[in-house]
């Protein structure tokens, strides 16, 4: 798709249609509307005077315009934003995805967005040109009939009177984003069977020779040199080996960690969870193939590190397994010993996400991070105390959970802290070893990150829960159902924000 942005006036732009953001209760006889009324001939004015459109968030009204005098575009598409105060990033996003959605399922071809924002030009740009980009994401890619195969293939971003020089940088980091979380998406959908440890090893590989990223892929040797005996413990009952992925950007003008410092990303890859012995029911278990979308997430973000090119240095780590029953798999009652040399009593197989995670971080620490921020589909309990609207975040340094939650926000993803008090990490207390895998019913995803929290000592760190929201039950205006892609785009922008405060 080509992607382009203009700070020349909507009406002048060469393409099929125009989609153009309302505010609600907005009036077609002031401002901006008064102008595309005039422009359309009337058409606006006999839409909001009908009541077909409010301006409610998702709302659209579509036309065909047929004036000699009006703008070059030959159709219109209306979008509704909701209140003009409450006109975030969520909601550009959401205004883009929405027009591409719409319009490619009428088959047009070429499309401008006129956002109608205020604030930083390269912020808005990228912000529409990412959920664009997001929005023409599907899961039909394995179907050979009911295929979506028309598409966009001119995106225009207008902001009239913009500067063209922040335009283009907003337009070309929206377009790395986008892609990210797409990437992202498409590995959550993989089927478990086409995509295995090794098969998330090979992409990342593809990705560090693409975009210039080291990458080193523990095998499970090298695991068992380490003492990986927590993660090693997982992947015990597959005959698909595990693997350790790591990827590090360095930027140009250092050779490691920035003042001591190092940011990590871990992530959990489990790409198919059937529970091990402790298995789990037969119906939805096709869904655990996205069980690795932790993992998937890292690849994503250091594909866009790569190519954004910050200021520090980033890890990212992805601790790949398949968890399966089978005569060798592990087996509740079991004890295993992590790399830290914590001894851990395996309560439940189907706790698995936190025994890779474990050595994962402890490996993270190893390589030189100090800070580091973990991901995870981890607990269905995340789902029952935050449904699919926030994701949960937890953490053993508040400044650490205070950054990402900021991120989050500006990008329009949303996190919600959960305490972590000591006495929570009493539940996971074991009789017969340190800790144990899980702690009960009571507070299910605040003791799973009390686990994680055992190997997390001298890190600033925090974890985030997304198990509720990577997955979309439904489809909505600007989106498919399925992968979401959720903290692809809060963690590039952590990563970006620390990069300013390195240069400032």
């Amino acid at each position: 798709m080509q992607i382009e942005g203009s700070t020349g006036h909507y009406r002048d732009l060469e393409v099929q249609a125009l989609a153009i953001a309302i505010f609600k209760d907005e009036k077609a006889d002031e401002g901006f509307l008064k102008e595309l009324d005039e422009l359309t001939g009337g058409v606006v004015k006999s839409v909001l005077d009908a009541e077909e459109l409010s301006g409610k968030e998702g709302e659209t009204a579509y036309f065909h315009l047929l004036g000699e005098n009006g703008p070059k575009a030959t159709r219109l598409l209306l979008i509704g934003v909701g209140n003009r105060e409450e006109y975030r990033p969520a909601q550009i996003t959401q205004m883009a995805g929405t027009a591409v959605r719409s319009l490619r399922a009428k088959g047009i071809k070429s499309v401008a967005i006129v956002p109608r924002a205020d604030g930083d030009t390269e912020s808005i740009a990228s912000m529409a040109v990412e959920g664009a980009i997001m929005g023409l994401f599907d899961l039909d890619k394995y179907r050979t009939v009911d295929k979506e195969k028309r598409k966009i293939e001119k995106l225009v971003i207008a902001l009239a009177g913009a500067d063209e020089a922040a335009i283009s940088r907003g337009t070309e980091r929206g377009r790395v984003i986008g892609e990210a979380v797409n990437f992202t998406r498409d590995l959550a959908n993989e089927p478990g069977a086409w995509l295995t440890p090794t098969d998330m090893a090979e992409r990342a590989r593809d990705i560090a020779n693409k975009f210039g990223l080291n990458i080193d892929v523990l095998d499970e040797a090298r695991m068992e040199q380490e003492g990986m005996g927590s993660l090693l413990s997982v992947s015990h009952g597959s005959d698909q080996p595990a693997k350790l992925i790591i990827l590090k950007y360095t930027p140009a003008e250092a050779t490691g960690a920035v003042d001591g410092e190092l940011l990590a990303f871990v992530g959990k890859g489990i790409t198919f969870d059937t529970g091990g012995i402790s298995l789990k029911p037969g119906e939805n278990m096709e869904l655990m193939k996205y069980d690795m979308t932790g993992g998937a997430t890292v690849l994503g973000v250091m594909q866009a590190i790569a190519q954004i090119k910050p200021a520090i240095s980033v890890l990212g780590v992805a601790a790949c397994a398949e968890n399966m029953p089978s005569g060798k798999a592990t087996k509740p009652g079991d004890v295993v010993r992590a790399m830290t040399g914590k001894t851990i009593e395996v309560i439940n197989t189907d706790a698995e996400g936190r025994l890779i995670l474990a050595d994962a971080i402890a490996y993270a620490k190893k390589l030189g991070a100090t800070r580091v921020v973990d991901l995870a589909t981890l607990t269905g309990a995340v789902s029952i105390a935050l449904g699919d609207v926030h994701a949960a975040i937890l953490g053993n340094d508040q400044a650490m959970v205070d950054e990402v939650v900021a991120a989050g926000k500006e990008v329009g993803e949303k996190f919600w802290q959960l305490p972590l008090d000591a006495e929570y990490s009493k539940q996971i207390k074991s009789d017969i070893a340190d800790i144990k895998n899980v702690g009960g019913r009571k507070a299910g995803t605040i003791t799973a990150a009390a686990f994680l929290k055992e190997f997390a000592e001298g890190l600033a760190w925090a974890h985030l829960d997304i198990a509720g929201t990577a997955w979309a039950d439904d489809v909505k205006p600007h989106r498919s159902k399925g992968p979401t892609g959720i903290a692809v785009r809060t963690l590039i922008n952590l990563v970006e924000r620390a990069s300013r405060a390195r240069l400032e």
